[in-house]
């Protein structure tokens, strides 16, 4: 079990390591670099692969405003987290693992109140 740095530690289950998974940070050999953003679970419908989403605001210069924006990013999940729609996730960047995934779940924190539809507004 690899220790992927930035102050988290690895799961009790990749400790254990009663899995495959060439590309999780923790067993496999991919090394996290670059940007760590937090995001929203919206979709866990894919194997090993989640999509979060990110919201921010954009400022319009002319009105003196700002206007609500969001990011879908495509997550590759281990198996050593129990990913639900609605959990906050911090993912780590990572070499691309395929057409879109370019990160990592490198810790996860259960939902606290899952009533927010997807779609609602929350800045981290």
């Amino acid at each position: 079990t690899g220790n992927v740095g930035l102050g988290t530690r690895p799961p009790a289950t990749a400790i254990e390591g009663n899995y495959v998974d060439k590309k999780c940070p923790f067993t496999g050999d991919v090394s996290i670099r670059g940007r760590i953003l937090k995001g929203l679970v919206i979709s866990t419908k894919m194997k090993n692969t989640i999509i979060i989403r990110r919201d921010y605001l954009h400022y319009i210069k002319k009105y003196r405003r700002f206007e609500k924006r969001h990011k879908n990013i495509a997550v590759h999940c281990s198996p050593a987290f129990s990913v639900k729609d609605g959990d906050v996730v911090t993912i780590g960047q990572c070499r691309p693992l395929s057409k879109t995934v370019r990160f990592n779940v490198v810790a996860h924190e259960p939902a606290v109140h899952a009533k927010a539809g997807k779609k609602s507004f929350r800045v981290f």
